[in-house]
């Protein structure tokens, strides 16, 4: 007689289920909003968590903070270009028409000293020194910086008409070497750029910076000046019909292109792929988190226990979805992730209960529904 296919062994299978389940009730592992002042004096300790609701008026006013946080204020970015300025470390080249004896008289560089801005090795030329000044024969020592090319040879010249009659001067900057910006981040030539006497705008440093590497967020562009940092969103610039060549670069901005892959988002749980998303160009919604993660796993996810964890400044915030609702899947369209951002799905509370008894008598449940089947 096997014991085992009996009604004795079912009776029993049925009561040590049952037991399993009184011993259990109170154990509901998941993610859920703190019930009663017991858990709020359990977490007393922890941080304050505000929980919200995904609401249409939450989306509003979510809307509205991202409208008014990326209307990017450009116009201390943005002012007319001046002409290029003589600085300290310029390299002049001068000539005096019909004065061959005074145009190869060159000091302060001499020929074939090599260009450190550029990697160039110039001609001889007349080198501003670090007191802003040049060395010319006849006009002794003359105050060039911060003047334009035209400024420097109007002044050079009412040097000389003192021992020349109308001196015809020709000034350019050979050499520019005061002025420079740093590029930096994912671009295919990081590095130092001199300013010219065109225009460095923020696309002109990009792309003598080989452009963006693939790896680049467009949406992530910093730019350091005096102490400050401007993020730039080249996306949304354009979409705003904003120009990005507006942007006009300074002596020693620095400028960096971040990488896609420190603005991710995190989907764990209840999904069909758990993983790491990148986001595109700073903009990815909770319906494209959820969708590329596979979507919520139909056998053990709870629909309308969808979570998003946000560390803000002050405090973390939990935002829920009921994904069941009306409507709902319109509002996770809406509802825009931040880096960093943790899309979380909870079980259902059937999937709880039976890992609960799995954790706590494993194979218990297997063996009673085994049991309570009908032998054949």
């Amino acid at each position: 007689m096997n014991i085992f296919s009996g009604p004795a062994w079912k009776t029993c299978a049925i009561a040590a289920l049952a037991s399993a389940l009184g011993a259990c009730g109170t154990v509901t592992p998941g993610v859920g909003f703190p019930a009663g002042p017991a858990a709020a004096a359990a977490d007393s300790a922890a941080p304050a968590t505000a929980f919200r609701e995904i609401t249409p008026q939450l989306l509003e006013a979510q809307r509205a903070a991202r409208s008014s946080r990326s209307s990017l204020d450009i116009s201390r970015l943005s002012e007319p270009p001046a002409p290029y300025a003589i600085e300290s470390g310029d390299v002049l080249s001068i000539v005096v028409w019909d004065h061959p004896e005074l145009n190869g008289a060159a000091i302060g560089l001499p020929a074939g000293a090599p260009d450190a801005a550029s990697g160039v090795t110039p001609a001889a030329g007349f080198s501003v020194d670090h007191n802003g000044e040049i060395q010319f024969p006849y006009a002794g020592r003359v105050g060039v910086a911060g003047l334009t090319e035209e400024q420097a040879r109007k002044l050079l010249a009412s040097r000389l008409a003192r021992y020349i009659r109308d001196p015809n001067v020709t000034m350019r900057v050979q050499s520019y070497r005061s002025k420079r910006i740093y590029v930096d981040g994912e671009v295919k030539q990081p590095g130092v750029h001199a300013i010219n006497d065109l225009a460095m705008t923020l696309m002109e440093a990009i792309n003598r910076a080989g452009g963006m590497l693939p790896s680049a967020d467009q949406s992530r562009i910093s730019l350091s000046r005096g102490g400050s940092t401007y993020l730039i969103d080249l996306p949304q610039m354009v979409q705003q019909g904003v120009n990005p060549a507006s942007i006009m670069l300074r002596n020693g901005d620095v400028l960096r292109v971040r990488s896609r892959d420190e603005s991710k988002v995190f989907v764990s749980g209840e999904v069909v792929t758990p993983r790491a998303l990148t986001m595109h160009n700073g903009r990815l919604s909770l319906n494209e988190a959820l969708g590329e993660a596979g979507g919520i796993n139909p056998l053990s996810g709870d629909a309308s226990q969808v979570y998003v964890v946000r560390r803000s400044a002050s405090e973390p915030v939990v935002y829920r979805l009921d994904a069941q609702a009306q409507g709902a899947l319109a509002m996770a369209e809406s509802f825009e992730l931040d880096a960093k951002d943790l899309v979380y799905v909870a079980a259902t509370p059937l999937t709880n209960w039976h890992r609960t008894i799995s954790q706590i008598f494993p194979g218990s449940l297997s063996s009673a529904v085994s049991a309570m089947s009908p032998v054949r």
